[in-house]
This record gives structure tokens, sequence and C-alpha cells, in this order.
């Protein structure tokens, strides 16, 4: 089959599945993104293509976005047009539609059927805008989220289907949106993600290795970000350090913003909680490992004798799921999105986002007597195994609705 992914940020949610297509081969795979200094693999040819037009620095506010997701989208087109005029024409195309890059792909190909992936319907309340009373949403707010839906609302239209991750996220679009969206994970890797009771992470600060035998706990985000609970979890810190003075935080994550306002001081949210705490804290055991490669992740993970997973109402970030297939005890934020994938006292700790004591005290708890969590873990991951697997839960079903969508092509075979 000739499939075209289109993502910004090379591979996005396409990781495996692009990676499994590739590796069965006798598929033609073009992968579309903005994202440089990707180069094409063995089955799998990377095109880049640049944004046609940005918004300019006082681009009206409630059109902004819409300007700068039809730039990309337009940017996008251009490139598939250049395909097409190679001779490629996709039997199916698969893409985000949050960034505009599928709004005018049935203007190049009009009859080729388009998957898009619905991430997130932007909410004025119920989701991450409004949700921390620190953080409080202005008048305009309702208006900037109902405009940003804009490119939501178009590329309804462009696809013949949709997926969602979870049902949260599905549940976030209005009713009109759900009979095009199925529900399925993109799939976590459980066969890859198991846990290692040997696992071991040096700290050059510290002159060694870290083990299962230090007591460890974790924090992790793509960025150290209120969205991710990262003031939240810098409040509890000290309390949880001062009630194990054997404890140590490893803490992965870069120091931009994802999602949400940057922070208005000097070195961002990171010095900014870091100022807010100063000396209660015991900063020789505190150790911010930034961005790291995914092997050094996993092996954090694993010898984590508890993790913390803090977020508003937002997207479930892989993380969880990932660390809860490798049987780590997990302390996590009590929101819905978090609810639909663990269950309280059953596959994790569920605590108020708002109470940083609270998640200290759970924390401790847990660091103190970690044998008596270690069945959370387990459960966790037979909960990943049997409803977010990759391979067994999650791939046959996105082979199946790709496979419907191209009736008259061959079809793509399950191993």
């Amino acid at each position: 089959m000739k499939l075209l992914f289109i993502h910004q940020n090379y591979p996005g949610q396409y990781r495996q599945l692009v990676d499994w297509l590739a590796a069965q081969g006798g598929h033609e795979i073009v992968f579309l993104t903005q994202r440089k200094g990707v180069a094409s693999s063995h089955g799998i040819r990377v095109v880049q293509y640049a944004p046609h037009h940005a918004p300019a620095k006082d681009a009206y506010g409630l059109s902004r976005y819409w300007e700068q997701c039809t730039g990309a989208g337009y940017g996008a087109a251009q490139a598939c047009q250049k395909l097409q005029a190679e001779g490629f024409t996709p039997d199916v195309i698969l893409g985000h539609v949050g960034w505009g890059e599928l709004t005018f792909t049935k203007i190049v190909w009009p009859d080729v059927p388009v998957l898009g992936y619905f991430e997130y319907y932007f909410l004025a309340e119920g989701g991450s805008v409004g949700f921390d009373p620190e953080f409080p949403s202005n008048p305009a707010t309702p208006y900037i989220m109902h405009a940003r839906n804009a490119v939501n609302f178009a590329n309804l239209q462009t696809v013949d289907l949709g997926q969602s991750p979870t049902e949260w996220q599905k549940n976030t679009y209005p009713e009109s949106f759900h009979s095009k969206i199925y529900t399925c994970h993109d799939g976590i890797r459980t066969d890859r993600l198991l846990p290692n009771p040997n696992a071991a992470v040096r700290l050059d600060r510290l002159g060694r290795s870290v083990s299962r035998e230090d007591e460890i706990f974790t924090y992790m985000a793509r960025n150290m970000e209120p969205t991710r609970g990262f003031h939240s979890f810098m409040r509890a810190l000290p309390h949880i350090l001062d009630a194990r003075p054997n404890a140590r935080a490893l803490i992965i994550g870069g120091s931009e913003v994802s999602y949400g306002k940057e922070s208005q001081q000097a070195g961002g949210y990171r010095a900014e909680m870091e100022r807010e705490v100063g000396d209660r804290v015991d900063w020789s055991r505190v150790h911010f490992l930034g961005r790291i490669p995914y092997s050094d992740y996993q092996a954090v993970m694993q010898l984590s004798r508890c993790h913390i997973y803090l977020t508003v109402p937002f997207v479930l970030s892989w993380s969880l799921l990932e660390t809860m297939s490798m049987e780590a005890t997990i302390v996590a934020s009590d929101v819905p999105p978090v609810r639909e994938a663990m269950q309280h006292g059953k596959t994790g700790l569920l605590v108020d986002f708002f109470e940083p004591e609270a998640i200290a005290r759970q924390v401790v708890e847990v660091l103190a007597a970690p044998g008596d969590y270690t069945h959370l873990g387990r459960a966790a991951r037979a909960h990943v195994v049997e409803n977010y697997d990759f391979l067994t839960r999650c791939l046959p079903v996105h082979i199946e609705r790709i496979n419907g969508l191209a009736p008259n092509t061959r079809p793509i075979s399950m191993p």
C-alpha cells in the first residue's frame, strides 16, 4: 500500500506504526514533516516541507492560530503537489489535524481517503484552560479557544475518518464530531517496556550509579511546566526530602514550554520554582537530568521506587502508560484523563493536583514501604498490556481502519 503520513514533528504519534509498516516491507511510505535533519530510512522516505506563511507578531488574536495553520496547510499542500508531479499518489493519507497540515490535501488528491488524528478540542472550560486558579484565564479566553477550533471544524470535512487516542480526548470534541472518530490509542510497546530490577543510571554529580537499592523517586515531562504539574511537584519536594533523608529526586524534562503561557521570570518555570522553594530543599539530592536518550529514560523509570505524574485535564502522556508498563508505583493527579487509564488503589495512587503536601504524604508512604505497593505496578502493567499494547491491541484496530478506507487496494496484512 502507498501511505502518506503528515506530521510537523516527525514521527509524532506515528512512531510505532511507521516503524512497524517499514519493517513489514512491501509498502511505499512517505512521511511529510517540518522537522529538519531527519534522514530517510529503510522503507520510509522523509520529505521536509516549510510553512508557506506565518502570522506577524501583531496578528489579530482571534485569527492568529488559523493563519498559522493555513500557512502550514498550504506549505504541506505544495509539498503534496510536488509528490504528485513525481508520480506519487497515496492510497491513504494519515496526519494530525491540529496544525492544519491536512486542510488542503483533498484539493491535491480529491479521491484519496484521509485518516486524521484528533488529539484535542480547545476548551474554555473542563480542560487545561482555567483549571488552575494560579493561572486564571481572561475574558477573551473563551473567544480565543473557540476561534482556535476553526482548524478542527475545517478538518472534520477534510477527513474520511478520525482517530482519538482516549475516550476523554474524543469527548472534548462536540457530539457532531463523534460519528467520524474512533477511539484507539497509538499503542505502547509493552514487549520492550518491561520491569528491570537491575536497572542503573550513572549520576555524574554523585560520582556513581544509582539503582533499585537507592531510594529514588522521579518526575518526568517533555518540559517542566504548570500544565504537567511541575509547580505542584516542586512544592511537594521539600516535604518529601525532609521526611526521607536518603531519598533522591530524578527529574526528566526540558526548560521550555510545550503548552500554555511561558513563565514571566528569568530562567523559566524551573528557575521560578527553584527560587520559590529555595533553601527548604537539599539540592544535593535533586538531580535535573534534562532531556535524555530514550534508553536512559527507560532505566530511570525502571529503578524508580515512586514515579510522580501530574497533569491538568489535558492530553494523556505516553510516559504514564510507558511507566505503567514498566511496573512503576505511580502517584498521579486525580483528573479525568488519568482516571481513564488508572484506578486508585488498583493500578496506581491518585492525589489532588492542588495539594502538594498531600502529594508528598503519598510519595513518602510509598518510599517508606515500597514492598506494600508492588502489586500496583504489576496490575498497572497487566492493564496496559490488555488495553494499550501496540502489537496485540492497537495495531490490529488501526490496520483494519486503514484497510477499510482503501478497499480496492491490496490490504495491509497482519503477520
